[in-house]
């Protein structure tokens, strides 16, 4: 049997048993059994992806050899041998991996189990009905919540007859408490002639929630009808009647059930409404007619008193007031979630003992036994509704500490390292890995976000509770280990290494018979390592996909990360010692992502760096004056390039033409760059070009350089002497943000600036010598923000009636005092245009907005 039948067989039975981990995954919380199983057949699809890794690692190898003879040294390297003895290691892996796939598929008839091709949800069992009573009484700090979301279904300026408003929010936040707190107001009571509140079933058709609907409504069964006599039973049911209709716990992101329901409540009175309440922001921008209510946390204060409620009998709190105290910190875990509170508050209701409470104020969550509806089995309700590729890339976000600051675009390189994020034809990994990104940030699994300039996400924050779900579903899989760590899972596929200056440290022991460890890493800056623990370290994982030894401290990186031929992630950020790389880094044909930031004394790349040929993201510090020669040619696939803190770069490499998939050019603090390379034009892919704080751009007096049509966002900062743009754009530019922010010699704006008609967004800031603005700026329609600060020469006074027109439609505007303004009064009451223009729409609209991109990037703001 050859190489491709034991393959194909091996497939069959790979795809065989992953058809029932839907099922299996379910039943696993009620049997050992079956969780052992699970266990036993993930470790084999592990093992099996690594084999199917190896093959497609080959093919490259030796598509790289024949595409020139030169490649044929890194072939020798990396099969450390010949192509003979790769396939005899292929031929006894994949023995061994059929023997097992069999004997895993024959365990598999003890059970049950249905096989599901189709990555469908789970259906949740766990979750109960709601009911609209509740005692306010009992409710603590929402009273300004009702009071708004009051005032807002009271509105008399809506002018639909009948208009959606969502209350969103992590689960356990109180969004259904909420509601009932509005729903029995007496001014909703007053104002509503019927109120109907509704508990939603994740799957449901139009007929099961129009039968709801009426049940609610008037107490009848209905079962018996069709869809078309329960919709005009419905009807007659609202006609002309002004009513509330609270629709509870919405998970279903189907728009066109939703629509369809719509369609049938129009026949309400004018001042109608529909209150939803959903953790997942696409519903609530599905249902809502208006923006969403994004529930937040509650205070400290408002948590403690939740607390005493439930922890201690009437009036004996104070009694004990050592429990009080370790109280509060219990309350501080909690984070602001009111069920959490109650959660741990209830489980010390009936105990008394200092040790019971130290015991729940000194663990995780996690590691606490909790009841159906406590608050991480109601935060696993999350969870469970998502396909098995978001569910990986949800529990991964566990290898980051408590309360980090996670990057947005290092996360999504990390999810695409360890293969979770699934290709599509046609369409990047990183837009695909972007989508699963937002997917969770709209189940509110992450929160705290920071925007960059051009409106994407750059880096936000998981809840303390969250981030206990994420610790609880990863399992074993991840593991905190350090020097001292006596016993640890085989499953582990993810070590995090907690320790601090490693310079006199061995590596310990427990780790060298853990070989098929994906991923290693250290939560915070370790510092110095010594050179036998990283040659130890990088010899024992020879499956590591992502290797993170950012800040810390070596000098040299062993030859042998050569052999490591799954990696696809390093990260060398901050380490100031390493002058350079070996040339054996050349050989990682699978390298996406290479973090090489912060490195101040990296004198050079590797002669074969060329060789990278699945690199997609170079982060680059280095003492180079010019990138050296074949260093970018062979680069096909990078997609951004940073380089920042370059102090002695002069030029970058007329080879940047050959970079025709480039997406992104960041030039950081680099003090002695004077210009762009004229062939920038070839980069036909480049959506942003950022150049920041380089203090001689500009000085040359080369030709202009042409800019890409692709261009999306632009940013200018820091360079003082700079007199016009570095590029000129072409006709027809998607340019969508623009920010010139420091540049004091800059005199004006380009009038091709007039072209872009796309752009969305306009920053001038602290450009002392600024004076005009492009004539036909006016037919900048598209636009919705513009800010103008620092800019003392800037007069807009006699600028014409488009102008002032253009400027009073703009969404956003903030133009501060130093800027001259002024129009004539005649016109300005059809215009629309305030009295004072100096004005704030929207007081969110920052004035530096790149100060969490450059804290990530390594280097400070000026």
């Amino acid at each position: 049997m050859g190489h491709g039948e034991r393959a194909q067989q091996a497939g069959n039975h790979f795809i065989s048993n992953q058809a029932v981990l839907l099922d299996a995954d379910e039943q696993a919380a009620r049997s050992q059994q079956v969780k052992d199983w699970l266990e036993k057949l993930h470790e084999l699809l592990y093992d099996a992806e690594d084999v199917l890794d190896d093959f497609a690692t080959e093919a490259l190898r030796q598509e790289m050899s024949s595409r020139d003879k030169k490649h044929k040294m890194v072939g020798k390297f990396f099969s450390r041998s010949n192509t003979i003895v790769f396939r005899v290691s292929m031929t006894q892996k994949i023995k061994k991996l059929r023997e097992r796939m069999e004997n895993i598929a024959a365990d598999r008839k003890n059970f049950s189990f249905t096989e599901r091709f189709l990555d469908v949800k789970v259906t949740n069992r766990m979750r109960e009905q709601t009911h609209s009573f509740v005692l306010a009484s009992d409710v603590v700090g929402r009273d300004l919540d009702k009071e708004h979301i009051v005032s807002l279904l009271l509105a008399s300026n809506m002018l639909r007859n009948i208009s959606m408003l969502s209350i969103v929010g992590l689960g356990g936040l109180g969004k259904t408490t909420l509601a009932k707190l509005v729903y029995n107001d007496q001014r909703i009571v007053e104002n509503f002639e019927k109120r109907i509140w509704v508990y939603i079933p994740e799957e449901f058709d139009l007929k099961m929630l129009t039968e709801r609907i009426i049940r609610a409504a008037t107490g009848a069964d209905n079962a018996h009808l069709d869809l078309d006599q329960l919709q005009i039973r419905l009807r007659d049911e609202l006609m002309s009647k002004k009513f509330l209709l609270v629709l509870d716990d919405v998970w279903n992101e189907d728009p066109k059930r939703w629509l369809d329901l719509r369609d049938l409540l129009t026949c309400g009175a004018e001042g109608s409404r529909v209150v939803v309440t959903t953790r997942s922001k696409v519903v609530a921008s599905i249902m809502g007619t208006s923006a969403p209510y994004e529930l937040e946390c509650l205070s400290n204060d408002e948590c403690m008193s939740i607390f005493v409620r439930c922890a201690f009998k009437e009036g004996q709190e104070n009694a004990n007031p050592e429990l009080l105290e370790i109280g509060k910190a219990i309350v501080n875990k909690c984070g602001g979630i009111p069920l959490a509170v109650r959660t741990l508050g209830s489980l010390l209701c009936t105990k008394t003992e200092e040790r019971d409470c130290l015991y729940i104020k000194d663990n995780d969550i996690l590691n606490i036994s909790q009841k159906e509806n406590d608050i991480l089995p109601i935060l696993r309700l999350s969870y469970d509704q998502m396909r098995t590729s978001l569910k990986q890339c949800f529990s991964y976000c566990s290898i980051f500490p408590k309360d980090y600051h996670i990057p947005r675009e290092e996360l999504i390189n990390l999810w695409i390292a360890q293969g979770f994020v699934q290709s599509e034809e046609s369409r990047l990994l990183e837009e695909i890995g972007n989508e699963y990104f937002n997917e969770l940030l709209s189940r509110s699994f992450f929160q705290d976000v920071d925007e960059a300039f051009n409106c994407e996400v750059l880096t936000c924050r998981m809840h303390d509770l969250v981030h206990d779900l994420a610790r609880s579903v990863a399992g074993t899989l991840f593991s905190y280990v350090n020097c001292d760590t006596k016993s640890i899972s085989k499953r582990v596929r993810h070590l995090l290494f907690c320790e601090e200056n490693l310079r006199d440290k061995e590596f310990p022991g427990l780790l060298l018979i853990r070989k098929k460890v994906r991923s290693f890493s250290f939560p915070f800056k370790v510092g110095p390592i010594s050179q036998p623990f990283l040659d130890i370290l990088i010899s024992t994982f020879e499956c590591l996909r992502v290797l993170d030894l950012g800040e810390s401290d070596f000098e040299t990186l062993p030859k042998s990360i050569g052999y490591l031929a799954h990696l696809r992630y390093l990260s060398l950020y901050g380490n100031h010692r390493i002058r350079k790389l070996p040339n054996s880094i050349c050989n990682l044909l699978n390298m996406q992502t290479l973090y090489l930031l912060g490195c101040v004394q990296l004198q050079n790349l590797p002669r074969d760096f060329g060789n990278l040929c699945s690199l997609r993201h170079l982060y680059l510090t280095s003492t180079m004056k010019c990138l050296p020669r074949n260093c970018l040619k062979g680069l096909c696939a990078l997609q951004s390039l940073t380089v920042s803190r370059c102090c002695n770069l002069e030029s970058l490499s007329e080879e940047i033409k050959y970079l025709t998939a480039l997406r992104a050019l960041y030039i950081i603090q680099c003090p002695a760059l004077v210009s762009l390379p004229q062939n920038v034009t070839c980069l036909t892919s480049l959506e942003k070009l950022w150049i920041m704080d380089c203090a001689m751009f500009g000085t040359s007096t080369a030709e202009a350089v042409k800019g890409p049509k692709t261009l999306q966002s632009l940013v200018i900062r820091g360079l003082p002497e700079l007199r016009e743009l570095p590029c000129e754009l072409q006709q027809g530019t998607t340019l969508r943000y623009m920010l010139i922010q420091q540049c004091p010699s800059l005199l004006a704006l380009p009038q091709w600036l007039e072209g872009c008609t796309s752009l969305l967004k306009l920053k001038l800031v602290n450009c002392p010598d600024l004076e005009t603005l492009p004539l036909g700026i006016h037919q900048l329609t598209a636009l919705r923000v513009l800010f103008i600060k620092g800019c003392p020469l800037l007069n807009l006074s006699r600028k014409s009636v488009e102008l002032m027109s253009w400027i009073s439609n703009i969404s956003e505007v903030y133009i501060n005092q130093d800027t001259h303004v002024s129009y004539n009064q005649d016109y300005s009451h059809d215009l629309k245009i305030p009295s004072v223009i100096l004005q704030r729409k929207n007081p969110r609209l920052g004035d530096n907005e790149l100060a969490p991109w450059a804290s990530w990037h390594g280097f400070d703001q000026p």
